[in-house]
């Protein structure tokens, strides 16, 4: 989706994926007018129907939409142990904000909602009666949404960079803890090769909304 700044013509773009069913809000990242966008197309409500208030997107969903129209990027991690640091900073090193988190519910809705490019935790599974963990609930998310998250699965069952591992546990990349040196190495290596693998599904999608 792209829309213009009322204010000052700052023309933003927000990923089709990203863009909620209803009208939503966002911020001009360089006037800061807000400004309400349409959102994706719904069948009309019935005349009797009461009219459903505008969702409002959270302060850091917002705040996301403004830094990747400033060509910023965010990352979350949710892990515990000695790999959450050099994981960190290898993002770092490759431009990433990133959001070290515990609230798992939290760092969940705001992937639901497109805050973050990038996803690191583990594949462990939740202890019954215990909340779910990051990798079940990205596991619940619509395909788009799950789509246009780099996922980042650490584990001492890993083989780091192992594609067959990563295919099979649904994510981008596999990385044991011990190799935590060559993260950088191998998230760069993996983005630039997924890139290349979905580039004609994304040229695609863009010639068919352009129709």
């Amino acid at each position: 989706m792209q829309a213009q700044c009322p204010q000052c013509s700052t023309r933003i773009q927000i990923e089709d994926a990203k863009v909620p069913d209803r009208p939503f809000k966002v911020r001009c990242p360089k006037c800061q007018q807000v400004m309400t966008l349409p959102g994706r197309a719904l069948a009309p409500a019935p005349p009797s129907a009461p009219e459903a208030p505008e969702p409002m997107l959270s302060q850091a969903a917002l705040e996301r939409a403004e830094r990747a129209a400033a060509g910023e990027r965010d990352a979350i991690i949710a892990l515990v142990g000695p790999a959450v640091e050099p994981i960190q900073k290898a993002l770092e090193h490759l431009g990433f904000h990133v959001d070290v988190v515990e609230d798992i519910e939290e760092g969940a809705r705001l992937l639901e909602q497109g805050v973050y490019e990038v996803a690191v935790t583990s594949r462990s599974m939740g202890e019954p009666g215990r909340p779910e963990t990051l990798a079940q609930r990205m596991l619940r998310m619509p395909l788009d949404t799950r789509r246009g998250v780099f996922v980042v699965l650490v584990g001492e069952e890993f083989r780091s960079g192992d594609g067959t591992q990563a295919w099979a546990s649904q994510a981008d990349l596999v990385l044991h803890p011990g190799d935590t040196a060559r993260a950088e190495h191998l998230v760069r290596a993996t983005m630039t090769e997924r890139k290349r693998l979905y580039q004609p599904l994304v040229d695609a999608r863009r010639r068919i909304e352009s129709e």
